[in-house]
């Protein structure tokens, strides 16, 4: 058995919980420590048996909470070298963590949980997407934080049993807001976000190599609409013949509290 809840999404803040039947981690802590202990308590989440928190990079929205969650728990921390790093630089780790670095590409597990990470292109010091299987055999992938779906992630995404895409911005919004043009441009760019259109083109595909269960993450608080990325997503699975329900379930991610526990 496989759960998946997404405690926080989106530009303020994003934390993921999955867990197999003895095993459970959290992915970011990206709000405080507060925050998150009360959305795991509306989803009767013991804090006891979330067993490491994995980092996907330093931005802020992925990494606020961490710190006092740490202290907290007591857990080890997995993120890239760079990452690990840069946190310790900005004095948001305790001397006495239990820091764990990984390379692109590792294969590591965490209790019964098998995980990838995999490198994702954004303006990070080297930011990662996790895949975690569970000993049933259900694959679920988080992956959001990046300007195009290269081929490694691609080749993450393919087969999942559950996807958390990142849908983080509609096109006409983000040129019609008050943002300077070099911060549009950085968020458009191959380093930055995937749009709505770009998310929805991808889910096609994964359809189609056999993936039914979405959820939209990652969603721009100023860019973006719950109702304009679910639409977009939606609307391209009509055009191609997909119906839903029947050949795949979408959902998005709320930005300021737990989605629904998803049990695989």
């Amino acid at each position: 058995m496989a759960r998946f809840c997404s405690l926080f999404s989106g530009s303020s803040g994003n934390s993921t919980y999955i867990s197999s039947s003895d095993t459970a981690i959290l992915i970011d802590a990206g709000r405080s420590c507060k925050q998150l202990l009360e959305a795991m308590q509306a989803r009767e989440i013991d804090p006891k048996s979330i067993r490491a928190i994995l980092v996907t990079h330093e931005h802020t929205d992925h990494i606020s909470g961490l710190r006092v969650l740490l202290k907290k728990l007591k857990i080890p921390v997995f993120a890239s070298a760079e990452v690990l790093q840069k946190l310790d630089w900005d004095h948001l780790l305790e001397s006495e963590a239990d820091v764990r670095p990984l390379e692109g590409g590792t294969r590591f597990t965490v209790g019964s949980l098998e995980i990838d990470s995999f490198d994702t292109p954004h303006d990070s010091v080297h930011s990662f997407g996790y895949r975690v299987s569970t000993p049933d055999g259900r694959r679920l992938i988080v992956a959001t934080d990046m300007g195009y779906i290269r081929e490694n992630v691609r080749e993450m995404l393919t087969g999942c049993d559950l996807v958390m895409l990142e849908s983080n911005y509609d096109q006409r919004m983000l040129s019609a807001s008050d943002y300077p043009y070099y911060l549009k441009q950085r968020i458009a760019s191959n380093l930055g976000h995937l749009s709505n259109e770009d998310c929805s083109e991808e889910l096609i595909r994964l359809v189609r190599t056999g993936s039914t269960r979405f959820i939209l993450g990652h969603l721009s608080q100023n860019n973006n609409l719950p109702e304009l990325a679910y639409q977009t997503a939606y609307s391209n699975f009509e055009l191609h013949g997909m119906r839903e329900g029947v050949d795949y379930t979408l959902q998005v991610a709320p930005r300021s509290k737990p989605s629904e526990m998803v049990v695989l």
